[in-house]
């Protein structure tokens, strides 16, 4: 969480020159904001505790060294009143980021993260709009622009400005500020590291002499009148910038501007770790989508649509369709256990192994699904497996399927919505010997048998016999136009059964569709 030392030391180190010259005290307490007052800026800004913008507190970010006091000299008076009140504050700040940096930690993806950054740091520094712009130094990505209080088409507005006009573009580029300007860095959160840009502040935009002609123009279209950037990078390098913007000619003042740091620099750390997460969640995606079919064969007498997510931990799920000797079409789902780049691997090589056994025997999916068994039994006994192997004549409108302890298909049409009957089995490789009844089906014409994976009735969040009985509902309720096309149909079932879509949950299984629309 928060490394809060600095703080206390700082405020320990004033607290003990407070008690040593009443003087500090006073210097302390006249100091006042520079420039306008934060809250003309921000009148309906979100209370936070130790936060009101409404009224400037004194600056304790800093504290002059106490001057040379004779060892007998006796100490001032000072107030306990004052001394409490001083505490009083100190204790609210430190309360205000640490319920700061919890919401901040409760966020599990990037964009998530720059949202509750932007509405932390409007509360710290007093303003009511914010853009943040994540763009890693390395250029590895992934980067993206979001908003606090500003649409979709304004943040387009502001990105019309040339990059090196705006505060946020030229710490964004490593550029100096332009001489003679009214902006400043801000010298009480400059990072320690000389690479690392300061924050910048523009008290008055508009009174700026130089100020490009079309950033004058955003902004007086979209009313503000001032910013305060800040550098969001680590040791490692540059991870992006935050820019909050004041309604009027305002700017944080020190005790604000020295809170706004601690937090970012937190949040910095904090946003270098899931920046690190989707990246690999994105190569084990590739990795996954690289191991399973490009395209779907054309077969005459059937229609195939395939959808398909990998979870972030990347797990093992799979599907496959090829096609065999005599027109025939053979249809394939699984899951492998565990996650990662092993389960990964195993997918691949189980997927290769059946379709090497459908090729020499895929009319008796019994015995394909048997072969692949005792292979891996035999190359892997720590690792189990589901399966489902269909064998299909599309041109008599049969399937001839078998499965290991998987799921069961789901016929679709117009006249019915019904699961396929299959005999209960073991996974495979949980058994010595597996083995269990194909099952025969004959779809009507303009009938779907839909093929997946448990991962997409995991991802309801249900118990199972919910999960099964809300994918019959999905299936059900798919309109007559939809029929026509097995691409349509799968993407009803998941829209229906997965309102908030398949990347709303980061912690999600793979989900696996696979199908089959008979002419």
């Amino acid at each position: 969480m928060l490394d809060i030392a600095p703080v206390v030391r700082v405020h320990v180190d004033a607290l003990l020159a407070a008690q040593i010259d009443m003087g500090v005290c006073d210097a302390i307490e006249r100091n006042a904001p520079v420039g306008r007052p934060v809250d003309m800026s921000a009148p309906h800004l979100p209370k936070v505790a130790g936060i009101d913008s409404t009224v400037p507190s004194p600056a304790h970010t800093t504290a002059p060294a106490p001057p040379v006091v004779p060892s007998d000299a006796p100490l001032p008076d000072i107030p306990g009143e004052l001394i409490q009140d001083r505490l009083a504050g100190w204790v609210s700040d430190l309360t205000t980021l640490h319920e700061l940096t919890e919401r901040l930690v409760r966020t599990g993806t990037l964009d998530e993260a720059l949202r509750e950054v932007l509405r932390a740091g409007a509360a710290l520094v007093g303003a009511r709009r914010g853009m943040a712009v994540l763009e890693p130094a390395d250029g590895l990505g992934p980067a993206s622009t979001v908003g606090l209080g500003l649409a979709h088409a304004e943040l387009g507005t502001i990105e019309t400005v040339p990059r090196s006009a705006t505060s946020y573009g030229r710490i964004l580029d490593g550029l100096p500020e332009p001489t003679g300007s009214g902006s400043g860095r801000d010298p009480h959160n400059a990072p320690d590291s000389a690479a690392v840009p300061d924050p910048v502040a523009v008290p008055d935009l508009l009174g700026e002499a130089g100020l490009d002609p079309r950033h004058r123009e955003v902004a007086a279209r979209l009313g503000y009148a001032a910013s305060y950037a800040l550098p969001l990078a680590t040791e490692a390098g540059k991870l992006g910038a935050v820019v909050w913007l004041y309604d009027e000619p305002a700017e944080p003042v020190e005790r604000q501007r020295h809170l706004i740091g601690l937090y970012c620099r937190y949040a910095t750390e904090h946003l270098a770790r899931l920046l690190e997460l989707e990246r690999a969640r994105v190569q084990v995606a590739t990795v996954a989508e690289e191991l399973l079919p490009s395209r779907l064969p054309r077969v005459p007498g059937v229609q195939l649509a395939a959808r398909h997510r990998t979870g972030p931990r990347g797990g093992g799920d799979w599907y496959d369709a090829l096609p065999l000797p005599e027109g025939a079409l053979g249809l394939a789902v699984g899951s492998v256990s565990g996650t990662g780049p092993s389960a990964l691997a195993a997918m691949g090589r189980l997927r290769a192994s059946l379709r090497a056994y459908a090729v020499m025997e895929g009319e008796d999916p019994v015995a394909v699904l048997s072969d692949l068994e005792l292979l891996l039994r035999l190359t892997e006994p720590a690792r189990s497996a589901t399966a489902l192997f269909a064998y299909s004549e599309p041109k008599q409108r049969k399937l001839v399927l078998a499965g290991a302890g998987h799921t069961p298909p789901l016929i679709i049409g117009d006249h019915r919505t019904e699961y396929v009957e299959t005999s209960l089995s073991a996974p495979l490789g949980m058994l010595a010997c597996w083995e269990a009844p194909s099952v025969e089906i004959v779809p009507a014409p303009g009938e779907t048998v839909l093929l997946y994976t448990d991962g997409l009735l995991r991802r309801t969040g249900d118990p199972m016999d919910r999960a099964f009985a809300r994918l019959h509902a999905a299936a059900a309720s798919v309109p007559k136009a939809a029929r026509t096309d097995p691409g349509a149909i799968a993407d009803h079932v998941l829209r229906t059964l997965l309102p908030e879509g398949l990347d709303h949950d980061a912690d999600g299984e793979d989900v696996v569709l696979l199908a089959a629309r008979f002419e």
